[in-house]
């Protein structure tokens, strides 16, 4: 499994229902794409559920790097941000774990994002037990009612952990999270497919 985003931070008084008709007209573009896990396509906007940005970030699970590198680079899709917005950066993160939520069955209008760093250890079983108990921690959350669908992923190259949840309805007031956002659409095609537990 590998997670991608890309974040894409548009002007204060930017017209955030064209990105919500964006994401209304052509969300189901990937709706059956091969290797996606899912692509949540994420909102938020500015003084809304806290947000200090008006902002497009698409987040995706992917099943396999093959099917994001054709994405990403093959002609597969990603033109189309380029040619409406530029070349953002795009995050990615390798899969740790990933687990269903008893709101699997629903079309989740929320989700939430964690990224903590993590720090610098002489002992090196020290990341070990810190990223095993961020996945057991990953494992009871996702047993919380709403909960559509949770992850857990680093990134190497800055060394940080991703926590990314899906939720059915809004995100809880208790759920610890960097960012916030409103779900447009769900493409999940290959969801079933994505590993459950954690992926070593």
């Amino acid at each position: 499994m590998y997670a991608m985003q890309y974040e894409i931070t548009l002007p204060a008084d930017y017209d955030m229902g064209i990105i919500r008709d964006r994401v209304a007209t052509r969300g189901h573009a990937l709706d059956d794409r091969a290797g996606l896990g899912l692509k949540a396509y994420l909102i938020r906007e500015r003084g809304h559920g806290g947000s200090p940005v008006n902002q497009y970030a698409p987040f995706y699970l992917w099943r396999d790097g093959g099917a994001m590198a054709e994405f990403l680079v093959g002609g597969g899709g990603f033109q189309g941000i380029i040619a409406d917005f530029g070349r953002p950066a795009v995050h990615h993160w390798t899969g740790v774990a990933c687990h269903a939520g008893p709101a699997r069955g629903t079309t989740p209008r929320a989700a939430s994002r964690r990224v903590t760093p993590l720090p610098a250890a002489e002992d090196p079983g020290a990341l070990t037990a810190l990223v095993a108990e961020e996945t057991a921690r990953l494992a009871q959350a996702a047993g919380r009612a709403g909960v559509h669908t949770a992850a857990l992923a680093v990134d190497p190259r800055h060394w940080a952990l991703l926590r990314f949840v899906l939720w059915e309805h809004e995100v809880p007031e208790d759920e610890e999270a960097t960012e916030r956002y409103e779900v447009g659409h769900l493409s999940s095609p290959h969801l079933a497919d994505v590993s459950v537990g954690r992926h070593w």
